[in-house]
């Protein structure tokens, strides 16, 4: 019997069409196609600006460097994320710290992080950027974190590799309403793909011309913002230390074509999330929820296993579940436990409701060709797994 993925991208015969026209063109890496994405995820979320570039990391990395983020300085983020969430500090030189999850909504607390930045302020050690993530698609409490990034002067980095269509009181996610950018991820697993991708939308022109300088090597062609005079049309100066972070026009073409399609994406996974919702309620597992005026986009869905409800562990739940052919997986190992953040001072106890939740977690899979047939393959393995 076939293995249900926990996550699959969906590929139609429009998007290879769109990269096929790429191949065709004359533009196969930085072309006139990249910039059309561009626009059109600045339309879609409401910024002002959109930056594509090579991934989702690249996407943290250039916005931690966009906002002046170096040796001595501090970012703060979730315990509950992917590596790349933290790591980017330490591509800039910084330090990394985090703030534990709330019970319920798997996001940084408001109420820890207020907690903890009293605290840093009493010994002079405030970050300089805060990067909550919208864990599984569900935003965060941007509303208070945002207040509370005002009052300490930090900030913002919104993370929303899983949350691209997500809404915050009837803003999209990527808006950046709350924050001065926000960074998304198109790896195949996530809502739309470009393969390997990402982009940062901010609504500030300074930021925005600082991360197409730094995305490209850190040179710029702008005669107006030369040191000296320009030589000639064939002339440019690199300005800073930058990167080549770009993506292509190839990556670009299936971006745009996946993003006219993004909402569709969306619609399905809603169905999804609504049988299971129905159809697992009578089991002894905890399962996610959305809070108040926000819509997630449900790039992961996430039971917890309550052992002393079931009798089982998670790993006994989630070695049943693989050996039936439901292809779960565990999202995320907390940050701080991985033996490189142990060498920096990190240990297991630092962040509790962070561990605890990850000894619960399972994703189940949810994916937009996933049928009902499959999804109820996955709800009867879930039964007697349990």
């Amino acid at each position: 019997m076939r293995m249900i993925p926990y996550g699959r991208q969906n590929l139609s015969e429009d998007d290879i069409r769109s990269v096929v026209d790429v191949l065709r063109s004359d533009w196969l890496t930085q072309g006139p196609t990249v910039a059309r994405f561009e626009a059109a995820i600045a339309k879609y979320v409401g910024s002002q600006y959109a930056v594509a570039v090579s991934s989702g990391t690249a996407a943290l990395h250039l916005g931690c460097r966009a906002l002046g983020l170096k040796r001595g300085g501090m970012l703060w983020t979730s315990p509950n994320t992917f590596v790349a969430s933290a790591n980017c500090a330490f591509y800039c030189n910084g330090d990394v710290s985090f703030v534990d999850i709330g019970k319920d909504t798997f996001n940084i607390s408001p109420t820890a992080l207020e907690k903890k930045l009293i605290e840093a302020k009493q010994r002079g050690q405030l970050p300089d950027i805060l990067v909550p993530v919208h864990f599984a698609g569900q935003p965060c409490d941007m509303k208070e974190i945002f207040a509370l990034a005002k009052e300490y002067d930090c900030k913002i980095v919104e993370d929303a590799s899983h949350a691209i269509g997500a809404e915050y009181h009837d803003s999209k996610i990527g808006s950046c309403q709350y924050s001065e950018l926000t960074t998304f991820s198109f790896h195949p697993v996530k809502l739309m793909t470009t393969g390997e991708g990402g982009a940062i939308t901010t609504n500030d022109k300074g930021i925005y011309d600082k991360l197409m300088m730094l995305r490209s090597h850190g040179i710029i062609r702008d005669p107006d913002r030369m040191n000296g005079t320009s030589e000639g049309d064939w002339y440019y100066q690199q300005l800073d230390l930058g990167y080549n972070y770009r993506i292509t026009d190839i990556q670009a073409a299936l971006g745009i074509s996946q993003l006219s399609r993004l909402d569709q994406f969306l619609k399905k996974r809603q169905t999804l999330v609504r049988r299971y919702h129905n159809k697992l309620s009578h089991l002894p597992v905890k399962l996610p929820i959305v809070r108040d005026a926000r819509t997630s986009a449900w790039h992961l869905y996430v039971i917890r296993v309550d052992e002393k409800k079931t009798g089982k562990t998670r790993g006994e739940v989630f070695a049943a579940l693989r050996k039936s052919g439901v292809g779960v997986n565990v999202h995320y190992i907390p940050v701080h436990t991985h033996p490189y953040y142990a060498k920096k001072g990190f240990q297991k106890g630092d962040y509790p409701v962070s561990e605890k939740y990850y000894e619960e977690a399972i994703s189940i899979p949810i994916f937009y060709d996933m049928t009902e047939d499959e999804q109820d393959r996955v709800i009867r393995a879930l039964e007697q797994a349990l």
